[in-house]
């Protein structure tokens, strides 16, 4: 008799292979985004996607402050075109990410999404900047 666990059979090794491969191209964590910042190796442009005033209150330190409706063709040439952008909201509650990133990806830019947010960098314990 399976149990609830596995009454569904587990997908194929090569599968699983396949499905975190392709999840994790197109998110990150914060711990991989603090390690990169704190090793000074940060190979990507961090967004901060909330609003200026959320922006000023607290933030991601290095990020910038862009809402996904402010991310236009004009404002995004400020960049090489194959630049990786990582982009993040307020949290998991938050749909911000979601947005910035498809407007990113409709631009034709790199983009990941910090999955976690500020709830996520807050709860890794992780300092922030204000102003």
């Amino acid at each position: 008799m399976s149990s609830r666990v596995s009454e569904i059979p587990a997908a194929s090794p090569n599968a699983v292979a396949e499905y975190y491969a392709q999840k994790l191209a197109f998110e990150t964590d914060c711990s991989d985004v603090q390690l990169s910042i704190a090793s000074g190796n940060v190979d990507f442009i961090l967004l901060d996607v909330r609003g200026p005033s959320l922006f000023e209150q607290q933030h991601i330190p290095g990020a910038i402050n862009l809402p996904h409706g402010k991310m236009t063709a004009r404002r995004m040439t400020e960049w090489p075109d194959d630049t990786l952008f990582v982009v993040y909201c307020a949290g998991p509650h938050c749909n911000g990410t979601d947005k910035a990133a498809l407007r990113l990806g409709m631009l034709g830019k790199r983009v990941k999404v910090m999955i976690g947010g500020m709830t996520g960098w807050a709860d890794e314990g992780f300092i922030f900047e204000r102003g």
